[in-house]
């Protein structure tokens, strides 16, 4: 089988062209083995590419643990520049993800920028924020996160009754200026910390908005694996025009067997 390595910001995903879909969708045991460090290629997800009949193409997101899950931000970016590179598409792209429709486009340095779906609800408590951008974002403000125990503190509210069953991504944030914030997120599905989460970093911005620790609509990102952008427009029902920015690079490809 043929793969791509694509990663943005350190978040890093095995990339499959689908569109003849011989791709083994429910082998749940193929995709963590693939995404495995050590025995696989080694990812944090695994996306494929397929056919869409009303939009360029179609995303199909699996964790590492090979279950399909909710969006990937930085997976969709880096997936814009897949499609890219199989002249799919120019520089501007429609696609389908299990969220809805997403608009994105393309430089010719590589940066991508992707709409991400509407915020018209966010949920303030005097601990944390919740959010969905597309996947469950709980965001809270932490000092020393350099220091931060993100692994251990962010399985202990992931599993804990707040989220039930069904979990939430875990975002730690500590304020550098007025627009700018440092991250560090707890991914479900990966159950560790990654270097970069694109939906947690849009959960971020919008969150610190919400509570006043900003007034701009265009926040700067620090995370573990580089820098994102997260621009947005306030409204009536929320925050709408919501764009997720920043590189989305090849790493290697090559043939595995299956």
């Amino acid at each position: 089988m043929k793969f791509y390595k694509y990663q943005g910001t350190g978040n890093d995903f095995v990339m499959i062209d689908n569109r003849l879909e011989n791709f083994p969708k429910n082998n749940t045991k193929l995709i963590e083995s693939l995404c495995d460090r050590r025995f696989g290629i080694g990812a944090d997800g695994l996306i494929l590419l397929e056919n869409d009949n009303s939009t360029d193409f179609k995303m199909v997101y699996y964790n590492s643990d090979g279950n399909e899950s909710s969006m990937c931000g930085n997976g969709g970016r880096c997936l814009v520049a897949f499609a890219k590179s199989l002249n799919v598409i120019n520089n501007e792209a429609t696609f389908i993800a299990t969220d809805g429709l997403h608009n994105a486009t393309i430089d010719e340095n590589g940066i991508v920028s992707l709409q991400m779906k509407d915020v018209n609800e966010v949920k303030i408590e005097s601990e944390y924020v919740f959010l969905n951008t597309g996947s469950p974002h709980h965001v809270t403000l932490v000092n020393d996160l350099e220091n931060y125990s993100v692994k251990e503190n962010g399985a202990t509210i992931r599993y804990s009754d707040l989220y039930g069953k069904v979990g939430s991504n875990i975002n730690f944030v500590n304020q550098i200026s007025d627009n700018h914030f440092a991250l560090r997120t707890y991914e479900r599905g990966v159950e560790d910390e990654t270097l970069s989460c694109g939906t947690g970093a849009t959960a971020t911005a919008i969150a610190m908005n919400a509570i006043g620790k900003t007034n701009s609509n265009a926040i700067e990102i620090n995370v573990e694996g580089g820098k994102l952008k997260v621009t947005f427009e306030k409204s009536d029902k929320g925050f709408e025009k919501v764009f997720l920015i920043g590189p989305a690079t090849f790493v290697f490809e090559g043939e595995i067997e299956i």
